[in-house]
């Protein structure tokens, strides 16, 4: 991928800057539709928001009672794609809202009776209000003190990281150029003043290049103001930044396979405890925050609101001894100027920073594909490249497989490779910990198809183990550094810093 982009000597027709939801899906669509991309991340795939998520693909309940209709309306048709064009990857999700009054239990009826009407035929299933014994049967450890029955409703789940490297794996499937740990250090301009390509440091080998493009897509996410201040250092900011947080749970906590919905909290959003991959995510806050770090982390207060508010709803209160890992993302909520973050929609921008320059931020996972859409027809506009229409409404992502089952489903079709891998060699189907279902053919599979270079790329979005347990996740580095090592012709020393620095990484992971 890099010998492809320093040997190539006419200008890219996109240079999109970042790996998240939002660059990945303007790679594919661009790409798609025969243009020249070039996708570069300063770090890993996904590290920021883009692997962060509450891993629901969603229609947006709380804005339904907001009454940003078209946000949800955009969602929910936008669900259904995503459902239908990465199977593997997405799948139905049963929800039950507990309901402790008969007056909560029509009301939230009739609003997520509203929510399948707007999806029409992209609907996941039908809501019902049920009696307390099928609460009960859905939902085993839910407080019965009180309750009078329920709402279920379906909405998507899926795994963000996974669906994130598949998307860059679509992308240079449809003949992108795609690469990790490659920052953008400088925009460049012509004799006109126009924005016409950017300088690009290699982390690994430090080296710097430049990259000649007919239009630059800034799609940053919450750094998406850095790269406009590249072109402008005075531009005021478009981004109202604001973090979310979670924490991960034993089974034990929610053991069947229908997610629990809370339905407003103190800070005016919606909790969510979701099964996910043999465990109990539990979140999410909204905590404005005046500046975004690299690696964020929940705070001590998130935690406790977490643990208490979903202890409200559970026959038992979770402590921060149960907590098996905690995460926290950041969202580029678009609307600076000091709205409380809680209030602001999920909307997206798309804008002219300079000429040359199209920033694309906002939105949501769910909706990024539309996003993308919409971003590839303006930035082709602004570059005056030949119209092309969009094809990636029913196009099927990397891995695409119906009938995806097991621990390993989200891999789709390359499920196959990676056992051809163990047949091989046998020692490649060893679990690299006896609490997850991850196997060294997975290590070595990331390093050699999906770009990973650290052990925190493998353990953390090739595999999800440090968000589902931290502790276990420090326990498999040794073992996985040792395999990309050999991968990637690295010698000891190389081996020891990776663990060192994933054992720094996994501690803002753990509530301690």
């Amino acid at each position: 991928m890099l010998r492809r982009a320093l040997e190539r000597t006419g200008p890219w027709d996109l240079v999109v800057v970042g790996g998240g939801a939002t660059g990945a899906g303007v790679a594919v669509d661009a790409a798609t539709r025969g243009y020249d991309v070039l996708l570069v991340e300063r770090g890993d795939f996904g590290v920021g928001t883009s692997s962060r998520s509450t891993k629901l693909v969603h229609g947006g309940v709380r804005y339904l009672r907001q009454a940003h209709i078209g946000l949800v309306l955009e969602a929910l048709r936008e669900r259904g794609r995503l459902r239908r064009n990465a199977p593997h990857l997405v799948h139905d999700l049963p929800f039950v809202l507990p309901c402790y009054s008969n007056l909560d239990k029509v009301f939230y009826g009739v609003g997520l009776t509203a929510y399948d009407l707007l999806a029409g035929r992209y609907r996941f299933g039908r809501s019902k209000i049920v009696g307390t014994s099928e609460v009960v049967r859905r939902l085993p450890t839910v407080r019965t003190d009180g309750l009078r029955g329920g709402v279920v409703y379906h909405d998507g789940q899926f795994d963000d990281t996974r669906l994130l490297i598949h998307l860059i794996l679509s992308a240079a499937d449809h003949g992108a150029t795609v690469l990790n740990y490659a920052p953008v250090s400088a925009l460049t301009r012509n004799a006109a003043g126009a924005v016409d390509g950017v300088f690009i440091r290699d982390v690994e080998a430090g080296t710097e290049w430049r990259a000649a493009a007919r239009v630059v897509v800034n799609a940053a996410g919450p750094f998406c103001d850095d790269v406009r201040r590249l072109a402008d250092p005075a531009a005021a900011p478009v981004v109202a930044a604001s973090q979310g947080s979670h924490v991960v749970l034993d089974r034990a906590f929610l053991p069947g396979d229908n997610a629990l919905l809370v339905p407003k909290t103190p800070d005016g959003r919606v909790l969510f405890a979701i099964p996910w991959h043999g465990h109990t995510l539990v979140g999410t806050t909204d905590v404005p925050i005046p500046n975004v770090p690299a690696e964020p982390r929940p705070t001590s207060e998130e935690i406790d609101f977490i643990l208490e508010t979903a202890g409200r709803y559970l026959t038992r209160q979770p402590q921060r001894s149960d907590v098996r890992s905690t995460f926290a993302g950041i969202r580029p909520l678009v609307g600076a100027g000091g709205r409380h973050t809680a209030k602001l929609a999920r909307d997206h921008l798309i804008r002219v920073d300079a000429p040359g320059l199209l920033t694309l931020t906002g939105g949501k996972w769910t909706t990024y594909r539309h996003m993308a859409e919409e971003g590839v027809n303006q930035a082709a506009a602004l570059a005056r490249l030949p119209r092309r229409p969009c094809r990636t409404r029913d196009l099927q992502l990397h891995g695409y497989q119906v009938d995806a089952s097991g621990d390993h489903a989200h891999y789709g079709s390359d499920v196959q490779a990676i056992r051809r891998l163990i047949e091989g060699d046998a020692s490649l189907g060893e679990r690299l910990h006896p609490e997850l279902p991850y196997l060294a053919a997975e290590v070595v599979w990331a390093v050699r198809e999906e770009m990973a270079r650290t052990v925190a790329d493998v353990l953390a979005r090739r595999t999800r183990a440090l968000f589902l347990n931290a502790m276990a996740a420090v326990e498999m580095a040794p073992r996985v550094a040792e395999l990309m090592g050999r991968e990637l012709d690295r010698d000891p020393s190389w081996a020891a810093e990776q663990e060192r620095s994933f054992n720094d990484l996994a501690s803002g992971y753990r509530c301690l």
